[in-house]
């Protein structure tokens, strides 16, 4: 089981976001939480289960194990990634 961060590519309020995501969401909140991100930032979308990361979270949840994965290089891996978080949505 592992948590993943994507690269840093969404504009936002002046920064660039990134994407955690996991294999379970135990795994995903518990990264969250351990980042100190509120469960309340959790997004349960259909476009996948994931909280958005500042570039300084992103380097924090590589610190605390995340795999870094690339849209520039491991596509197939981020598509992987990205259909297990669209499997994880609950609609509410």
């Amino acid at each position: 089981m592992t948590v993943y961060v994507d690269d840093a590519v969404q504009a936002w309020r002046g920064q660039r976001w990134a994407h955690l995501m996991a294999d379970t969401l135990p795994e995903l909140h518990a990264m969250a939480a351990q980042l100190g991100i509120p469960r309340r930032a959790f997004q349960n979308k259909s476009s996948g289960a994931h909280y958005d990361v500042t570039v300084a979270l992103r380097a924090q949840a590589i610190a605390l194990g995340a795999q870094a994965i690339s849209r520039h290089t491991d596509r197939e891996r981020l598509k992987a990634v990205i259909a297990t978080a669209r499997a994880q949505y609950q609609p509410g």
